[in-house]
């Protein structure tokens, strides 16, 4: 039975596409897939291939973790599971650690390594989804106020514009993680609202995937209207963010062209074959006849666009 790791990214659709599998998995196991997702991994499936504060000694924890790991990976294949998706974004790490950290899932390749033993060497294809990254922070910053987090300072946010570590850095951490093992990597923009698509790709385009829960839009980041609200009910001030509706944007214009004119960077070397350590997935040979997100406007081209502004400023109060 081959095992698929699929690690979120967060604030890429992972929830979407985890509804999707859920909602579809009497018709995938009769095409041989079958699927874990986070109310199993979490639900005590994985607990221990990252130690557990206070749960014991680390590799106790691991031991048994593999061990439940073996048991239920045999009783799926004896099912006749050929294909098996296993969908956690928590396996690369957590926002509010990147959060802490100012970084962009730090700890990704150590995690995916204990993972990957874990599996017994099972795992034959890691999926990774990724997206530009001034609105992935805008999107993790929305859910950490909404949890009573503090609306970030300049500081913070300036901090995340100048730090180094990118989507290519994450992605050569993990491919070295695991050495051997086929790394696909889907940007949000073009995958993000097709999760059939994505499933296609990750079991190397032999599913037949349905279309059924393939437009269910799950866990979206709250808009500036909510975030106001619940700062006011929090007793905060809730011009701590702009007025008006839809997307909050933390991040100024001229930080947020740096960022994405870095991911721009990060596709260019992805597009041009990322050193052999990574494959980024198209369309090409997708015959469903919907179309996905088109990318922004010159994304796929490297540097910055010669109308975007130079430098860098604070965002928003």
């Amino acid at each position: 039975m081959d095992v698929i790791l699929h690690l979120g990214a967060h604030r890429t659709a992972s929830t979407s596409f985890q509804a999707y599998m859920r909602g579809n998995t009497r018709v995938l196991q009769g095409q041989g897939i079958g699927f874990w997702g986070p109310q199993r991994t979490r639900g005590g499936l994985l607990t221990g291939v990252i130690p557990v504060r206070g749960a014991g000694p680390a590799e106790r924890q691991y031991l048994r973790a593999s061990g439940r790991i073996a048991l239920a990976c045999e009783k799926s294949a004896r099912a006749g599971i050929r294909q098996l998706v296993v969908s956690d974004e928590n396996m690369i790490g957590a926002p509010r650690a990147n959060l802490r950290a100012d970084s962009l899932y730090p700890q990704a390749g150590a995690r995916v390594r204990r993972y990957l033993d874990a599996f017994g060497g099972g795992v034959t294809q890691i999926a990774l989804s990724i997206r530009s990254p001034e609105l992935y922070w805008a999107s993790c910053f929305a859910f950490a106020v909404m949890r009573g987090h503090a609306v970030p300072s300049a500081a913070t946010l300036n901090r995340l514009t100048d730090s180094p570590r990118g989507w290519r850095e994450v992605i050569a951490d993990i491919a070295c993680a695991a050495p051997g093992v086929p790394l696909m990597i889907l940007t949000h923009e073009e995958f993000g609202s097709l999760p059939e698509l994505r499933l296609w790709h990750m079991t190397g385009r032999r599913a037949d995937p349905p279309d059924t829960h393939a437009r269910e839009w799950l866990n979206r980041s709250p808009g500036l209207g909510a975030l106001r609200a619940f700062l006011g009910e929090r007793g905060e001030d809730p011009d701590l963010l702009p007025e008006g509706t839809g997307r909050w944007m933390p991040f100024a214009r001229a930080a947020q062209a740096e960022l994405k004119e870095r991911y721009a960077d990060d596709l260019f070397w992805l597009r041009a074959g990322a050193d052999g350590l990574a494959r980024l997935a198209d369309t090409t040979g997708w015959n469903s006849g919907q179309d996905g997100t088109q990318p922004p406007p010159g994304i796929g081209e490297r540097g910055r666009r010669n109308d975007e502004e130079v430098g860098r400023m604070v965002g928003h109060r």
